[in-house]
């Protein structure tokens, strides 16, 4: 997400500092933006300049004093770890200017939460992005409780800059997106787990029944099984509601570390550069 979110802005004649944990992290995060450029290239999206102009448009940092002393937006992007991003969300606070926007792309921890890490709760907010981050036009603008209206209408207008299409919403677990989405890829696992259909035949249903471009399960092995876990765990806490309670079937998934893509198999098993879907040996 992160790299989508500095290749969109940087796409768009911002100046950005990206910053990773180690070089090597850096490196192929910039290896992959200078791939996705080049794939818009190709499509006739955009020139040649542009991608050049954009690869140039990002500077690299391990440290987040480094990489926010100037900075007018951070946006952080680290995995969905409610103590990790209070950690950082502090760090933040204490290196960017006074002034600074301190944006966060998490997908369902409470921007409020978030905020009380920072003596400047007035000027965090949410910039949920969706993936991948150059194709996908949405982004969910989430006030905090004490988020500035100002600042709510700067970050639209800002997500607008970069060929985005901005949606305002509060701060409550799962906010719209996933509040819709993961009680549906939950019941997509109930109904594999109590055996109602096979992993293709439910994905086909909503595809061809429902007009969506991918199946519930494909879907959840896209974004990782772990981070639907943790979505539909954090509402559950939020809301007190057993319906957001993850499946049994989801849980031991995650547990057995069969992620989806990111570790090769989830639902469907993957193999590197192939497009075809193979359903998960578990499940055949």
């Amino acid at each position: 997400m992160g790299n989508g979110i500095a290749h969109v802005f940087a796409q768009n004649n911002f100046s950005v500092n990206l910053i990773g944990i180690s070089s090597a992290q850096l490196e192929q995060a910039m290896n992959t933006i200078k791939k996705n450029l080049s794939r818009q290239v190709e499509k006739d999206l955009i020139s040649e300049e542009i991608k050049n102009t954009a690869i140039n448009n990002i500077s690299t940092f391990t440290l987040i004093k480094d990489g926010t002393q100037h900075a007018d937006l951070v946006i952080e992007a680290v995995t969905e770890n409610e103590e990790l991003k209070l950690k950082i969300f502090k760090e933040l606070d204490d290196a960017a200017p006074a002034d600074c926007i301190l944006a966060t792309n998490t997908s369902s921890i409470s921007i409020t939460k978030i905020a009380s890490a920072t003596k400047r709760p007035s000027q965090v907010i949410g910039m949920h992005f969706m993936n991948p981050v150059p194709v996908m036009k949405l982004v969910e603008v989430i006030n905090g409780y004490a988020t500035d209206k100002n600042i709510t209408n700067t970050i639209i207008e800002l997500a607008k800059q970069i060929g985005k299409i901005p949606c305002e919403v509060n701060d409550y677990p799962g906010f719209v997106a996933n509040r819709i989405l993961m009680p549906m890829i939950n019941e997509a696992v109930y109904c594999l787990h109590q055996n109602v259909a096979g992993v293709k035949e439910i994905d086909t249903v909503m595809k061809l029944g429902m007009a969506h471009p991918m199946g519930p399960l494909q879907l959840a092995d896209f974004i990782g099984l772990d981070v639907c876990y943790f979505i539909l765990k954090v509402m559950h806490e939020g809301f007190g509601d057993a319906k957001y309670s993850p499946c049994p079937l989801l849980a031991n998934m995650v547990n057995a570390n069969n992620l989806g893509i990111k570790t090769g198999e989830g639902f469907y098993q993957y193999t590197p550069g192939s497009k075809e879907l193979v359903v998960s040996k578990r499940f055949r």
